[in-house]
């Protein structure tokens, strides 16, 4: 851990630049605005040329941007920099013909970082495979508890553009960034950061886990106060190892256990802080009971204790703490309880869509019934079930890809009994939800845990867990 310097950008200094835009969608079409009223030329490339993509065009081409829709390969004449919706993959040719010529892109979550104005509120930051959101949403809680101005912003909520140069003022951001935002954001430096947990996920655009857990890793690069690790993800440690942090920024963990100096962890039932203390040897400080997290679940429970350190790190009190966990609610479609039928729990965990999510979402319950399947997106599935296969009463697949599941729960978990659905219309869910109704016993949940992407069927995870949800509501009808 060494040093990291700041770096921002005077809005006049884009007056007269060539500017490319990659892409439109939630990113692209806010930061060609703001460049366009910074005095840029703007031209963005799109790969798309569908009819969503032609009224962003129209929209923007009224103000005076200039819009090439179908063609985002070639690099516009006299490009001075580009700025890139942050899913556009590295290996672009548009990419390669930048490094050509010399030209630097930048994400919008860059942009946003060199606009912001030298007073500005500091960001703590949350990346990681899974938790971003949650995480995110529970430390602006605890900072809003506070008494300080802040908003959950980046992936989420407030676009970061719309954060650093609105009218709001804020003391502190909460600021969710995926790998591919961290990517594109060579400069960016946090007041404090963590990554929740590393397990391999987008490794089509990442081209591997190296390269994955190397954009994970940026968000420590330059952190002033803390840079957060996850005690049981040695991975998320060996990060912040790697980090180029500011003199005096400190490693600080956080476990399920108890803690040690310098961590935030669980003893008998109690959240407590050893690393935000005067004698972090000696003493620790409680913070609040595991029952004041929404829902308690251990995975959840690792999020509070995250979000949690990164307050603290900001000087937030203890109090803050307890009362903003108190005062936070997940968002739909994360282990939502939706009803109890005959004695069996049912539990919408939609948002599970990659093996990693779903383990951490088994973890919290047994006996289960699982519902699972849909885009294996290139997982396996061998590791998820073994670990799984003694809290399993039996499992209902789904989807495209339910067979790679189908096998590995033949390989480990062979006495347990499988349903496996052969269909992908509008009654598929409802089917699944009665097939897992007569396996489930009294004291059991139904688990709607995917471990998949939800494309192969619905609209997105949260049309799926819908489904569950209305499925669930027919049963108890």
């Amino acid at each position: 851990m060494g040093s990291g310097k700041v770096t921002s950008s005077a809005p006049s200094e884009f007056r007269g630049k060539h500017i490319t835009v990659a892409g439109l969608g939630v990113s692209g079409v806010p930061a060609a605005k703001v460049l366009h009223d910074l005095g840029a030329h703007v031209t963005v490339v799109n790969d798309g040329d569908d009819e969503r993509a032609r009224a962003q065009a129209a929209e923007l081409e009224q103000l005076g941007v200039t819009v090439r829709l179908g063609d985002g390969a070639t690099l516009p004449e006299g490009t001075d920099l580009i700025v890139t919706a942050p899913g556009w993959k590295p290996d672009k040719p548009l990419f390669a013909a930048a490094e050509r010529a010399g030209v630097p892109v930048w994400g919008d979550v860059e942009l946003a970082w060199r606009l912001r104005r030298p007073d500005s509120a500091p960001w703590l930051a949350v990346t990681g495979t899974n938790g971003k959101t949650t995480t995110v949403q529970m430390l602006a809680s605890i900072l809003e508890a506070a008494g300080l101005r802040t908003a959950a912003v980046g992936n989420i909520g407030v676009s970061l553009l719309d954060a650093v140069l609105g009218e709001e003022e804020y003391d502190v951001l909460a600021v969710e960034l995926s790998s591919y935002q961290l990517h594109w954001a060579p400069s960016l430096r946090a007041h404090s950061a963590v990554v929740l947990n590393l397990a391999p996920d987008h490794l089509d655009w990442h081209g591997s886990l190296q390269a994955y857990a190397a954009d994970k890793g940026r968000i420590y690069e330059g952190n002033r106060v803390a840079c957060v690790y996850n005690v049981a993800d040695k991975a998320t440690e060996d990060l912040v190892r790697e980090a180029d942090v500011e003199e005096g920024c400190r490693a600080v963990g956080f476990t399920l256990g108890t803690p040690g100096p310098s961590q935030l962890g669980v003893v008998e039932g109690i959240l407590v802080d050893r690393a935000f203390v005067e004698d972090r040897y000696r003493s620790a400080q409680e913070l609040a009971e595991v029952s004041d997290v929404n829902p308690p679940a251990p995975h959840n429970v690792a999020n509070a204790l995250a979000a949690a350190a990164l307050a603290r790190a900001f000087g937030v009190p203890a109090t803050a703490v307890r009362d903003g966990l108190r005062a936070f609610t997940p968002d739909a479609h994360r282990i939502a309880h939706v009803a109890d039928v005959d004695g069996v729990a049912y539990v919408d965990d939609s948002k599970a869509t990659n093996t990693h999510a779903a383990e951490a979402s088994l973890a919290a319950y047994e006996p289960v019934v699982w519902i699972a399947g849909g885009l294996a997106k290139g997982a396996t599935f061998d590791e998820l079930v073994a670990g799984a296969a003694k809290r399993l009463r039996g499992a209902v697949l789904i989807g495209r890809d339910r067979a790679l599941i189908r096998e590995a729960l033949a390989r480990h978990a062979p006495e347990v009994p499988v349903v496996d659905l052969d269909r992908t219309d509008t009654g598929a869910m409802l089917q699944a939800v009665q097939e897992a109704r007569r396996l489930a016993r009294p004291g059991d949940t139904v688990l709607l845990a995917p471990a998949c992407a939800s494309m192969d069927m619905f609209a997105n995870y949260n049309r799926r867990g819908e489904a569950f949800a209305q499925a669930v509501r027919e049963l108890g009808a």
